[in-house]
């Protein structure tokens, strides 16, 4: 991992997430890129050229000034950091902006109250995420740590899913952790048995990595639902990260079907990752 962007807004929930990204700069030796997506609104018809350029700049002054506070904290020292402003029309530019830059990863802050709407500014993070081609690790609470230990993958095993697994398992690749490939089987027509569930494993993992030496962290579980089946076993074993994958059509996270991330961020507490495959 070489750079990781950081969306701020100025408020508590960015800044989690701003420490959460200089922990795991310091674990891998990337760089920060802080950016700040400056809104400025639609320029009034009757207002002249110059006064209309006199007030973008200063408010990019301003956004300047407030990026350098914001970035005067002990923990970025030693911490390559490269602040960035842009306009925005669309918030969902964080994607070109990611895919420009060749960044491996985005953290976003979540309040983590109310699902999506609540989520760093607006919804901008289910913004961010239906349009991002790169992983976004999402922080509800300030974490000591980035020292993941176990943590659960929940998949649905299909081909589609292949790109995404292989490319957060690379991204993960320096934490030491165990990771779980949980499966969660659902009372209804989507129902599979034993042999079905196993016979999907073994095809995923033989067609993702070429063996199937993991088959003995994969877990099925049945549930009710995808999130609480996600979420009791993530208890379980004392997970510290949650990831699952998105089709990036309706906002995080359809795996299966339904919102599940929605759910994920209302009754979880744990940091999640997601990325569209």
């Amino acid at each position: 991992m070489k750079k990781i962007i950081v969306p701020i807004d100025f408020s508590k929930h960015s800044e989690n997430a701003l420490k959460t990204a200089a922990l795991l700069a310091k674990k891998s030796n990337a760089t920060l890129i802080v950016l700040h997506m400056l809104n400025l609104q639609e320029i009034s018809l009757s207002e002249s050229p110059s006064y209309q350029q006199e007030k973008s700049v200063f408010y990019l002054k301003l956004a300047e000034q407030k990026i350098e506070k914001f970035l005067d904290k002990p923990y970025l020292e030693n911490i390559k950091v490269t602040p960035l402003i842009k306009h925005y029309k669309v918030f969902n530019e964080i994607n070109t902006i990611a895919t420009e830059i060749k960044a491996d990863l985005i953290v976003m802050g979540s309040h983590g109250a109310t699902g999506l709407k609540e989520f760093f500014i607006g919804s901008n993070t289910e913004k961010v995420i239906r349009s991002s081609e790169i992983p976004i690790l999402v922080i509800k609470n300030q974490l000591v740590d980035v020292n993941f230990k176990n943590i659960v993958f929940a998949t649905d095993f299909s081909e589609k899913s292949i790109p995404a697994f292989k490319q957060l398992l690379a991204l993960l690749t320096f934490f030491n952790a165990k990771k779980h490939l949980l499966y969660v089987n659902l009372p209804n027509e989507s129902f599979k048995t034993t042999a079905e569930m196993d016979a999907l494993a073994h095809n995923f993992l033989t067609k993702a990595e070429g063996n199937t030496d993991r088959l003995i962290n994969v877990n099925f579980v049945c549930a009710r639902s995808i999130e609480s089946g996600i979420l009791d076993f993530s208890n379980v074993v004392g997970a510290d990260l949650i990831i699952t994958t998105t089709h990036g059509r309706k906002g995080l996270s359809h795996i299966f079907s339904g919102s599940i991330s929605e759910d994920l961020s209302n009754h979880s507490s744990l940091p999640f990752m997601t990325v569209k495959r």
